[in-house]
């Protein structure tokens, strides 16, 4: 079963009178456990791509499917809830809470959607910090962070509702090559433990060559199928 199916997928935004297409009937799946790259220059639609599969922006036309989801359909709080359920996300500038402790940025995704008792959210947000390398700095503010650690944190937060698809917009944009490396590594390794489909819109070659399929955007049209890596 394909953890996201797209076909004849359209998106296009009113600009004043002009009608501006952003997605130009795209066909594309998506496996679980997959490491997948969406890559193209600025403007070519990645990013409305991924905002389509994170139901945070609705297609015109075509059909998206997202875990068994038609996607399209979802009203506002639907979409929300599902979103909540099903998908994390980590941004290229963090988007961490900065009066939030480490622990409570991990915790946050968990009390809003989730409303899991406090006892069990402890045990899975130490889980995670574990996992990622940030339980000793669980009591830390994100001022007081690297933007590695910023980033270790916010790939926990993406994960600890059990998410099965993590799309994760330009995450390394912020980060030195050392540690884009080291973020990216980290993401592989929270694939194979958890079995998460991570998904990317990203100019980067180092995640580019990390990727085991890469679809290339280019005026909102994509290249048909995916560049296979080993």
């Amino acid at each position: 079963m394909s953890l996201v199916l797209a076909a004849g997928l359209e998106k296009s935004y009113r600009v004043g009178e002009v009608t501006v297409p952003a997605i130009r009937g795209a066909d594309f799946t998506i496996e679980p456990a997959s490491f997948v790259s969406f890559v193209g220059p600025s403007g070519s639609g990645k990013s409305t791509l991924l905002n389509m599969i994170g139901c945070l922006d609705r297609p015109n036309g075509g059909k998206l499917t997202v875990l068994d989801t038609d996607v399209a359909t979802l009203d506002r709080h639907s979409a929300a809830t599902f979103r909540g359920n099903h998908i994390g996300f980590v941004f290229q500038d963090f988007n961490l809470v900065p009066v939030l402790s480490v622990y409570e940025n991990v915790e946050y995704p968990l009390v809003m959607v989730q409303n899991w008792p406090a006892a069990q959210r402890h045990a899975r947000v130490m889980e995670l910090l574990e996992a990622v390398g940030m339980s000793d700095q669980a009591h830390k503010r994100p001022d007081q962070l690297s933007g590695g650690q910023k980033q270790r944190v916010a790939v926990a937060r993406a994960l600890v509702t059990r998410a099965k698809l993590v799309l994760a917009d330009e995450p390394t944009a912020n980060l030195d090559h050392a540690t884009a490396y080291r973020v990216i590594e980290l993401m592989k390794k929270m694939r194979d433990e958890f079995g998460t489909t991570f998904l990317f819109s990203t100019h980067d070659p180092k995640i580019m060559e990390a990727a085991e399929v890469i679809y290339t955007l280019e005026d909102g049209r994509l290249q048909q199928g995916g560049a296979q890596h080993g």
